[in-house]
C-alpha cells in the first residue's frame, strides 16, 4: 500500500489546486516509484520546473510524519488520492486534491445526491430563512448538503441539513483543527456525527484569503448541482458556479427567487443569463434528477420555504439566537489600499499582487522590472505591511 507520507510530502513541496497530483499518478500508477525515483526521475516525468524539484528535495518526509501524528491524534482520517475511498467524483476533476484530512465520516458521496449549498455571509433575513429550509427540506429527502461551514448562507445550509437529522459535508479554506469561526465550534462538531468536516490542507493550516477560491472547486465537485442563495456581483459563490461548469458544464446550477436587490444581483444574472433554472421549492430542485429517493414523505409544516418565498421580510440582521446562528461577518478580503505614499516602481510590483499568489517571476513579467529590483520592492512593501510573502517567493495581500 502507498506510503500516505508521499502525497503529503508532495503537498507540502508543490502546493494545492494542482493537477501535477493527479498526472503523477495516472503516470507512475503510485506515488512511491516517484518518491523513490529521487530528482532524477523528477526532473524525467517532464511536469516540474526547476524550482519545483528543487523544492522537492528540500522538503523533508519529517514534516509529513509531523502532520500525520496531528491527524491521529485528533483522530483525523487522511485519505490520499489513490485510496479506494476517495470520492471518484473528486478524482475526475483537473486538479483534485492529493490528500484530504477527514473528521467525521465522509458519506458515500458518489451513490447519493448531493447539493452544493451557497451564497453570501453577508446574509439578509430572507436568504437565511431561505438556506436553510431548503437545506432542511432537501436533506429530510435523503439528499447529501454541502457547503463550506463559513458564516450566513453557508452554516444557515448546514444547520438545516443537521436539523433533519441529515447528511452534511463542510468543506473548509483552512486545516480542520484551526479555531475558524470559534461560534461556528458546535456546528462543525455536530457535522463530524451526521456527516464530515474535511479540507486538502493540513490541520493548523490558517485560511488564507486565496484558499477560499481553490476550496470552492472541492464544493463543486462533490455536488451533483449547485444552488445559490443569495449572492452579489462579487460573491464567491459565483467562483463556486464558474467552477462547477468548468469541471462539467451539464452541472446542474439553481438560483433561488430573490428580490431586486443588490445582494441578489448574482443570484438573479444568473437566472438572467440562462445559467441557473430559478427554483421557489426544493421540490425544483430533486425533480431534475431521476434517480433521487425521497425516504420519506415530508409533512406540510415542514415544507415552509413555501411561506419564505410568499414573505419576503425587510433585510435585516438575523438575532443571535435562531437556530443556534451568528450573524457577525468575517471582514472583507484585502484589496489595495488607496492614498498610500508609493514610489512608481513600488506602485507597480504593488497592483502586480492580490489576494491569490503571485510567484515573484509573474511579478516580473507583469511589470518589466528586474527580479533583483522587484526582490527588494517587496522588502519594502512587506515593511510596510502591504503584502505577505506565502509559499516560497509568492506573494499575496494583506
Amino acid at each position: 500500500m502507498t506510503d500516505i507520507r508521499y502525497w503529503i510530502w508532495f503537498s507540502e513541496a508543490i502546493g494545492y489546486c494542482t493537477p501535477k497530483a493527479k498526472q503523477i499518478l495516472e503516470m507512475y500508477g503510485n506515488i512511491d516509484e516517484f518518491y523513490n525515483g529521487k530528482e532524477p526521475e523528477w526532473r524525467l516525468s517532464g511536469l516540474f520546473s526547476n524550482a519545483e524539484i528543487n523544492k522537492l528535495g528540500s522538503v523533508d518526509l519529517t514534516v509529513a510524519d509531523d502532520i500525520i501524528a496531528k491527524c491521529n491524534k485528533h483522530c483525523y482520517e487522511i485519505i490520499t488520492l489513490d485510496n479506494p475511498y476517495y470520492p471518484r467524483c473528486l478524482y475526475n476533476i483537473d486538479d483534485p486534491p492529493a490528500v484530504l484530512y477527514v473528521s467525521g465520516m465522509l458519506p458515500d458521496i458518489d451513490d447519493r445526491l448531493s447539493i452544493g449549498v451557497v451564497g453570501t455571509r453577508k446574509a439578509s433575513m430572507y436568504g437565511i430563512r431561505a438556506a436553510h429550509s431548503f437545506s432542511y427540506n432537501l436533506a429530510k429527502c435523503g439528499v447529501t448538503v454541502v457547503s463550506g461551514g463559513a458564516l450566513g448562507i453557508d452554516c444557515s445550509a448546514h444547520l438545516g441539513a443537521l436539523a433533519a437529522d441529515g447528511v452534511t459535508i463542510c468543506v473548509l479554506g483552512c486545516g480542520i483543527n484551526y479555531e475558524y469561526l470559534r461560534e461556528n465550534a458546535k456546528m462543525r462538531s455536530d457535522i463530524t456525527f451526521r456527516g464530515a468536516v474535511i479540507s486538502e490542507y493540513p490541520p493548523d493550516t490558517e485560511p488564507y484569503p486565496f484558499h477560499f477560491p481553490q476550496r470552492n472547486r472541492i464544493i463543486s465537485a462533490l455536488s451533483n448541482g449547485i444552488l445559490v442563495v443569495e449572492a452579489g456581483e462579487r460573491s464567491g459563490a459565483l467562483i463556486t458556479v464558474n467552477s462547477a461548469l468548468e469541471q462539467d458544464p451539464n452541472k446542474k446550477i439553481f438560483a433561488m427567487a430573490g428580490p431586486a436587490d443588490p445582494h441578489f444581483y448574482g443570484t438573479n444574472k444568473l437566472v438572467k443569463e440562462n445559467l441557473a433554472k430559478l427554483v421557489t421549492d426544493y421540490k425544483d430542485i430533486i425533480d431534475d434528477f431521476d434517480n433521487i429517493y425521497v425516504t420519506e414523505e415530508i409533512s406540510p409544516e415542514l415544507k415552509h420555504i413555501d411561506e419564505t418565498i410568499n414573505a419576503i421580510p425587510v433585510k435585516g440582521k438575523v438575532p443571535k439566537d435562531i437556530n443556534g446562528l451568528k450573524t457577525n461577518d468575517l471582514s472583507d478580503a484585502p484589496t489595495h489600499k488607496e492614498g498610500i505614499e508609493l514610489s512608481d516602481e513600488e506602485r507597480k510590483v504593488y497592483y502586480s499582487i492580490g489576494i491569490e499568489p503571485v510567484h515573484i517571476d509573474t511579478i516580473a513579467e507583469k511589470t518589466n522590472l528586474p527580479v533583483f529590483k522587484i526582490s527588494s520592492v517587496l522588502t519594502v512593501l512587506e515593511v510596510k505591511k502591504l503584502i505577505k510573502c506565502v509559499q516560497g517567493r509568492s506573494y499575496i495581500l494583506i
